[in-house]
């Protein structure tokens, strides 16, 4: 065993134990990374920048799967986070911090006139499917992109055991980007939609008017449209994609980076479907208003919105994309790995003759980029503690990653390099 992973090894085993599959979530579990080189468990983060509990040092890309988007440990957040515990986290009625963030919410995103908390972005999904059941009097979703795990959802999805079939019966997949398919889905259940719900922007870019016909089919066909924003809220403008693009739903979620890592989730949308929240719908939750969470998505808000802000992410984002794809054009790498996606939420996309060839692909290239201190999952989930000089070093370390991927092509052993068990997707492409 290599020595500077004996405590990452010994806490797995130990987890392994008493949790199922080790983690509390697929992306972060042993699945998603190449064993014998990347490290399981770690100890702290500052910055851009995490520890394990080996004590080694990474530049984190992966950044909380995304809720991070000021930097770990951002001094401005814990010390209003320290201020609330000082007064109180729980309370037996609402606390003015619950109106507060509501109120900067209405103020930033153009679909909220009402605002509902929870903790995770598949609590506020499910409440938005609930609530457009309700508001419609249909029951049937029609659903693009990830969506968490409850049974609407998770139904529809290959990883659907004990989920009842007549739920899965209400939840139909469509492909982003095809209106030909959204338009057929209609036509087939005429007065049956519920919502249309998607993420408006993932790695590929919506083609010019998809997002505006998409509205336009919810309008048409008496069907709310709903974005799961829990990834792209605050990442790609303040307001969100909706903003960005410039397409207003009738309720959104968000999650992730409202409160730089601490555990808050908001659904928002139009007060005349929202006011089914107030006796009519039931979405009630113990820590909806845990007050520090909510004092620390205060404090995260408004350093968004001073200083360059969402802007610094473009920036950084533009220059690491621009250079990785010109460094993949420099080994002749192209054919086989592509850097996609929006500046503030990068990904490399890896091609091969089948999927086993991609997952080898991606399996080395996370090894290489784990052995010279990148954390990453193959993908660049920036924050405003990431600088141009990080940057300007990931680059540096990228030209030495895609000479071992070229030369492994050449040589045709990819998958000899590997020091461990290629990573495994949590979702098969049917």
């Amino acid at each position: 065993m290599d020595r500077r992973r004996e405590r990452s090894a010994a806490w797995l085993a130990r987890s392994e134990r008493v949790i199922p599959g080790g983690a509390q979530t697929f992306s972060k579990s042993p699945r998603s990374f190449v064993q014998g080189i990347a490290p399981n468990f770690l100890a702290r983060a500052r910055g851009a920048f995490a520890w394990d509990v080996d004590g080694s040092r990474y530049l984190d890309y992966i950044m909380g799967l995304g809720a991070v988007i000021l930097g770990h440990g951002d001094a401005d957040v814990l010390e209003a986070a320290r201020a609330q515990m000082e007064e109180g986290v729980s309370f037996s009625l609402p606390h003015p911090v619950e109106v507060e963030v509501a109120e900067q919410l209405v103020r930033l995103i153009p679909c909220a006139e009402m605002v509902r908390f929870a903790k995770n972005g598949s609590d506020v999904t499910s409440a938005a499917v609930r609530l457009a059941r309700a508001y419609t009097g249909r029951e049937k979703i029609l659903c693009c992109g990830y969506h968490g795990w409850h049974d609407w959802y998770i139904g529809a999805t290959e990883r659907n055991r004990g989920v009842p079939e007549a739920v899965r019966r209400l939840t139909i997949r469509f492909p982003y980007n095809d209106l030909d398919a959204l338009h057929r889905l209609f036509g087939e259940h005429r007065g049956e939609v519920a919502a249309v719900i998607l993420e408006p922007v993932t790695f590929d870019p919506p083609s010019p008017g998809y997002l505006e016909e998409v509205r336009a089919l919810c309008r048409r066909h008496g069907a709310l449209l709903v974005f799961d924003e829990v990834v792209t809220g605050f990442r790609l403008a303040l307001g969100g994609a909706q903003a960005y693009f410039g397409v207003t739903p009738d309720l959104a979620c968000l999650g992730k980076a409202l409160a730089n890592g601490f555990p808050l989730a908001a659904l928002v949308g139009r007060a005349d479907i929202m006011h089914l929240l107030a006796e009519e719908v039931f979405f009630s939750t113990t820590h909806g208003g845990e007050a520090v969470s909510l004092a620390a998505a205060r404090a995260t808000l408004e350093k968004l919105e001073r200083g360059e802000g969402v802007a610094s992410l473009w920036r950084v984002g533009a220059r690491l994309k621009e250079r990785t794809n010109a460094l993949l054009a420099e080994h002749q790498l192209t054919e086989y790995i592509e850097c996609v996606g929006m500046p503030p939420f990068t990904a490399l996309r890896f091609r091969g003759r089948d999927e086993g060839e991609q997952l080898t692909l991606r399996s080395l290239f996370q090894q290489e980029a784990l052995a010279r201190g990148i954390l990453t999952l193959g993908i660049h989930m920036l924050s405003l503690a990431h600088t141009e000089a990080d940057i300007e070093w990931t680059l540096e370390q990228y030209a030495e990653i895609f000479a071992v991927i070229a030369e492994a092509v050449r040589q045709g052993d990819i998958a000899a390099r590997l020091k461990g068990p290629p990573v495994r997707p949590i979702f098969r492409q049917a």
